[in-house]
């Protein structure tokens, strides 16, 4: 008999993943429910085989469910999270997937690592540390990001310390950008 496996990583939308065989005997564990429930379940050690073309499964949507895991974790007690890590596999998954990169001009972001000449753009301290060529470490930014349409350009590209940079990508405030565009265009 054929088994073929299909995964859900949007509600509604199946992807196929390929043929699968078993790779062991099958065995039981005791996992979580959705609830954070332990229940025993039977675990088939698969494979897949004989795949036309590899699986692109978007890195956004891998991390999207992650980032929804995250928030279910943080509003659970300390009683409830501490009983759901006890039954968790101790192994960390992996998977294969695709991301869409920018291929960034080193003109444009040695020029605005250049113009912040080692102060964040968007704090104005100085660079928490020096890089291992003994310069101060700043990441770059696009204010309007590529993967929004924003150009690469010196008109929307910052330097910013990693902390301030990962607050642009996690709170992604109208005011920084208004600063940082005031920043460059002085």
């Amino acid at each position: 008999m054929e088994v073929h496996l299909f995964e859900v990583f949007e509600p509604g939308q199946y992807t196929y993943i390929g043929r699968v065989e078993l790779t062991g005997e099958p065995y039981q564990e005791r996992q979580p429910d959705a609830a954070g429930n332990p229940r025993q379940v039977w675990v088939f050690p698969l494979r897949v085989v004989d795949v036309v073309a590899p699986v692109a499964i978007p890195a956004e949507l891998i991390n999207r469910r992650l980032e929804e895991k995250e928030k279910q974790a943080r509003r659970l007690d300390e009683q409830e999270l501490r009983r759901r890590i006890h039954f968790s596999r101790p192994e960390a998954a992996s998977r294969k997937v695709t991301i869409t990169t920018y291929e960034r001009n080193p003109y444009v972001a040695e020029y605005a690592r250049r113009r912040a000449n080692g102060r964040c753009q968007l704090c104005h301290k100085p660079a928490p540390f020096l890089n291992p060529d003994g310069e101060p470490y700043l990441e770059v930014h696009h204010i309007d990001w590529l993967s929004r349409g924003g150009e690469d350009t010196i008109n929307n590209t910052v330097a910013p310390c990693p902390n301030c940079h990962r607050k642009m990508h996690i709170l992604d405030l109208a005011v920084d950008r208004e600063k940082l565009k005031r920043e460059i265009n002085g």
